[in-house]
């Protein structure tokens, strides 16, 4: 259990780190994840070895109880023979077997218990990865909107400014003021050269008949 406590204490440890550079939360997350991701790639190797220590202990003792088996067949076959001797030396042999099945039987208990318990804890690390991945994609996506929140207002703020209207004012009547010197300059230029007696005159020609003009000629057509 002692590479889970090391992985979480490593875990603190690059956090703290980043915390302590007031770094950019999105890349402090990401960064979190990756190391996260790194440490526990790494505990599930260890405890794949774990769980191949349990299962070459328990190939073992299964192989030492077939050898056990084996030399007790063995015996038998002496004692059928009458060969006292043989059939003695084969139990040594099957009690030799039997005690180190016995031996590593204990052990494979033992390394399975550590198996098992760290297959629930390397199960429920990995739960708290994805858990913590979950949670650095909704922290982000927290983090933009903000960012987008805090842009608008910016931009809310600025517009309004009067200072910035009070330009746009004064921008206008800037114009005005040009198109009022450009109309002056023409119509001085119109007298200068003449052009508005002229254009008086095409006034007086163009003009049409008065209202009383109209209403007699209106007369004499329906012979009133």
């Amino acid at each position: 259990m002692g590479m889970f406590k090391r992985l979480v204490d490593v875990v603190k440890a690059n956090i703290n780190d980043l915390i302590s550079k007031a770094e950019d939360p999105a890349k402090m997350l990401e960064q979190m994840m990756i190391d996260m991701q790194e440490h526990l790639i790494a505990a599930k190797k260890d405890v794949a070895s774990a769980i191949a220590d349990e299962k070459r202990l328990y190939a073992q003792v299964q192989e030492q109880k077939e050898l056990a088996s084996k030399w007790t067949q063995r015996a038998e076959m002496a004692v059928q023979k009458g060969d006292d001797a043989l059939a003695m030396e084969a139990l040594k042999r099957k009690q030799s077997a039997e005690s180190l099945a016995a031996e590593y039987e204990a052990q494979w208990v033992k390394q399975k218990e550590v198996s098992d318990k760290l297959k629930l804890a390397i199960q429920q690390m990995n739960d708290k990865v994805e858990e913590a991945g979950r949670k650095k994609n909704l922290l982000i996506a927290r983090q933009k909107r903000s960012e987008a929140q805090s842009k608008i207002q910016d931009t809310m703020s600025k517009l309004s400014d009067n200072s910035a209207f009070d330009s746009f004012g004064r921008m206008e009547e800037k114009v005005k003021k040009i198109e009022a010197e450009a109309d002056a300059k023409a119509e001085l230029n119109d007298v200068l050269s003449g052009n508005d007696m002229e254009q008086q005159f095409k006034d007086m020609e163009k003009g049409g008949l008065g209202v009383a003009d109209e209403l007699a000629a209106l007369k004499a057509k329906l012979g009133k």
